[in-house]
């Protein structure tokens, strides 16, 4: 395939205000998809500060402390299509890059903002983290174990899942109408909001009287045996998530066990199958019960370390994983049958792109700028 064939983003420019987290992780992701990303960082930034998330993307270093750099960014917004900061609110006005003089230059230009709290709000201009954020819109509260404190995720749950892909699902579809009415907007990607909005099924479940307000009790989170993670006899684990009847069977079966041995009827009786379930997943190492298991619908799968899931058959045949000059990663997801994402080259030297990304963008005084320091070039 033709490199200009890759991804269906081809042809979309996105300028990054160079940041940390879940804006990064956005960009990355549509550069994955073939949007040109230019990420703008701060004089003095080290490429050591460049990371997996900055794969695919340009480097541009411009100090927007100074009004000839604001202008220098201004006019590459101009020939822009997304614009993502993931600063406090009102830092970018501030700088003098606010909405209103943006769409002055651009009309159709979309401004993601990536924030923890959102644009506005009491708690708009406080400090925050992943765990603060979740921890508010009740996600944090609900992970754990019965009887044992609220158990912190990774940040897929707060920064990537409610910051980053919300932020990419609305720049896309602010795109999508601006290609319409010829107008952008801002799209206010807060991680609360997101996270919040990941628990809607929760949520709902609670509202219908189908989940307990109190983790460790219920279907999802460890509450019922047949959903849970299981020791086998070398220390592995094994993750199993029989929900279904016929697969409860299955598994039943699989295990050994009697029908009267596992009877899930009777919510009393769930503390001793818990224990059945444990004595007998002990007998066997991991990989003994995975050939057990191999090719049922009993819903056992082996818990893999880091490690171990990049060489995992299934994950392999798939290309789930990408060796990136020497690093083993994630390869790009969703998948697209005819304009398929390309693998992205890797993070760039940090201010490595200015010289060539200001004069394609139409900045006339480039030497200028890198002569007395608003610009550099690495």
């Amino acid at each position: 395939m033709d490199k200009g064939q890759f991804g269906p983003l081809r042809g979309v420019k996105v300028i990054e205000l160079g940041g940390l987290g879940p804006a990064p992780y956005g960009a990355m992701m549509l550069a994955q998809m073939g949007a040109d990303v230019v990420r703008v960082d701060r004089p003095g930034s080290s490429s050591e500060q460049m990371s997996t998330l900055d794969r695919g993307k340009r480097s541009a270093m411009i100090d927007l402390q100074r009004p000839e750099g604001v202008e220098a960014m201004l006019k590459l917004i101009e020939g822009a299509d997304v614009l993502i900061e993931g600063f406090r609110p009102g830092v970018i006005e501030r700088l003098g890059m606010g909405p209103d003089r943006c769409w002055e230059r651009n009309p159709k230009l979309v401004i993601g903002r990536m924030t923890g709290w959102g644009q506005s709000g009491p708690l708009s201009q406080q400090a925050g983290h992943d765990v603060d954020y979740i921890a508010l819109t009740g996600a944090l509260h609900a992970i754990g174990r019965r009887g044992d404190p609220p158990t912190i995720p990774l940040c897929l749950v707060g920064d990537l899942g409610g910051g980053a892909l919300f932020l990419v699902v609305g720049i896309l579809a602010a795109l999508h109408e601006a290609a319409r009415s010829g107008q952008g907007q801002q799209v206010d990607a807060a991680i609360v909001d997101g996270a919040a909005a990941l628990m809607t099924p929760i949520y709902g479940m609670l509202e219908e009287g189908g989940w307990h307000d109190r983790r460790g009790e219920n279907i999802l989170d460890s509450g019922f045996p047949w959903y849970d993670v299981y020791a086998t006899s070398d220390g592995e684990w094994l993750a199993v998530g029989a929900l279904e009847d016929r697969f409860y069977a299955e598994l039943v079966e699989l295990l050994g066990l009697s029908p009267g041995e596992a009877d899930r009827s009777d919510p009393a009786g769930w503390s001793a199958l818990r224990k059945c379930f444990s004595r007998v997943f002990a007998t066997r190492t991991r990989s003994e019960w995975m050939a057990v298991f191999d090719g049922t619908d009993a819903c056992v799968s082996p818990v893999l370390s880091m490690t171990d899931a990049p060489v995992h058959p299934h994950l392999v045949e798939r290309g789930t994983f990408v060796d990136t000059d020497g690093a083993v990663l994630p390869a790009p997801a969703p998948r697209f049958s005819r304009t398929a994402s390309e693998v992205p080259h890797p993070a760039p030297r940090c201010g490595g792109d200015t010289r060539s990304v200001l004069s394609a963008g139409g900045v006339r005084n480039v030497e200028y700028l890198l002569e007395q320091g608003v610009a550099v070039q690495t």
